[in-house]
């Protein structure tokens, strides 16, 4: 998960400040060097961590702050706004402006997922009721053209190619024809990419660039790389102008310091992360909600947008009411599991909960694999049984095992587990009943 050693890094330093109480000058000037060590080893520029502790320092010492009953939330407060003005500092929105058919440009080093997030950007645009057309200019790289068709095929979105032997920015003009005479309002084309920077690639995508006036040229840079993002952010955009960075692979093992670095040096947005490789895991890139999380604040936010995305209303109204009057059922916890892993990887659910210890996070997965078991052992169990599982003894536990190719461990593991989660969306249950009378708070939101 991106920003994890960096996340856990600054709270304990801020749990060390906490534990002082009134903050001297020293406090500060001594949490404020871990802090920057901190973003060093996340791999955040140089010249950028320099700029950033000089202004919270600033801030930090100021008499508000020294002052206040509460000084450590104050630095922390502080942190918190300059990382939003670091990244953002606001949500930065796809720019398609009123001419039909609005034209997206990507650009990128080869290996950076650039083909990828073409294809996540046209599924993304199309559940926003657009209508995508996906370009195949990409002619360099063998079998580029054939993984655009393939990613198109699968989401439904239509892909221009004219081959690989045609001038890529004759193909780009021929794909904005296409797409006025097919009803299509948004053009995403997919340029060719190289190992490096190189004027050869230049040259191409300048001309591309000259042939169509996009919109919005994006850079899709690989978060992995770390500080080299933000190298090639720079080489790209001096020659390009590109509007905005699509970064990819924040959901791997990355330290974080592209995301923290790119908007500071080129003065360019990141506009989304890519947080998975399906074709749906691509996020608009919110500042704000990304400081919060680095900070170990939770997202609330997004966790309520991805369960709106993967969980249906009227069902999830159903299950409620299933939970309240004990009718919860086998059959619908094996459906919460699957609408649940929709949602993505549970530890990075968990992690957008405020005050979840990260730590206890680690390992916390269902896999395909775990779903297919489950399922398997439920489907062995008769309707009876499903319904009301404290009739499942000895001798069906040993036939639901065979019947489903697992241990009567494994059959125990599930029933135990069904028993918790009851208990636990119980007590959800009856939170949201506390909540609506206004009998009870939530410790974040005081």
């Amino acid at each position: 998960m991106a920003f994890e050693s960096l996340s856990e890094r600054l709270q304990g330093i801020f749990k060390k400040l906490r534990g002082k109480g009134k903050l001297t000058e020293k406090d500060i000037k001594e949490a404020m060097r871990e802090v920057k060590v901190a973003l060093l080893e996340a791999d955040v520029n140089f010249k950028v961590v320099k700029d950033f502790i000089n202004t919270v320092t600033e801030k930090a010492l100021g008499q508000e702050v020294m002052e206040s009953l509460t000084p450590a939330q104050q630095v922390i407060k502080i942190v918190h706004e300059e990382l939003i003005n670091l990244m953002g500092p606001v949500e930065s929105r796809l720019n398609l402006g009123s001419k039909v058919p609005s034209i997206v440009m990507m650009v990128g080093l080869q290996g950076s997922g650039k083909t990828t997030a073409c294809g996540k950007l046209a599924n993304f645009l199309k559940k926003q009721g657009k209508n995508p057309l996906l370009v195949a200019c990409d002619t360099v790289r063998p079998a580029a053209i054939k993984q655009l068709q393939v990613l198109g095929s699968s989401i439904n979105v239509p892909v221009f190619t004219m081959g690989d032997k045609v001038d890529t920015a004759d193909i780009a003009k021929a794909s904005i024809d296409y797409a006025k005479s097919h009803n299509i309002d948004v053009v995403i084309i997919d340029t060719a990419g190289r190992l490096h920077v190189d004027e050869e690639l230049m040259e191409e995508l300048v001309r591309i660039k000259e042939a169509v006036h996009p919109n919005e040229i994006l850079l899709v840079a690989d978060a992995m790389t770390g500080q080299d993002a933000v190298n090639v952010a720079s080489a790209f955009n001096e020659r390009l102008d590109i509007t905005g960075v699509i970064l990819t692979k924040l959901d791997g093992d990355t330290r974080g310091g592209a995301a923290l670095s790119i908007k500071a040096v080129t003065q360019k947005p990141i506009k989304y992360v890519g947080v998975g490789e399906k074709l749906a895991d691509l996020e608009p890139f919110y500042p704000d909600r990304m400081a919060s999380r680095i900070l170990g604040m939770g997202d609330v936010l997004t966790l309520i947008e991805k369960a709106q995305a993967a969980i249906d209303e009227k069902k999830a109204l159903e299950m409620g009411q299933k939970i309240l009057s004990k009718q919860f059922t086998l059959e619908d916890f094996l459906e919460q599991l699957k609408s649940l892993k929709n949602m993505g990887p549970i530890d990075q659910l968990l992690s957008m909960i405020p005050g979840i210890n990260k730590s206890a996070l680690k390992n916390v997965e269902v896999s395909e694999k775990d779903l297919k078991r489950i399922e398997a052992i439920i489907l062995s169990m008769t309707k009876e049984e499903r319904q009301n599982p404290s009739i499942i003894n000895g001798s069906r536990k040993k036939r639901i095992a065979k019947g489903s190719g697992t241990t009567i461990q494994e059959v125990n593991n599930l029933l135990k587990q069904f028993e918790e989660t009851k208990k636990m969306m119980k007590r959800f249950a009856d939170i949201d009943k506390e909540l609506k009378r206004g009998r009870l708070r939530l410790p974040f939101l005081q």
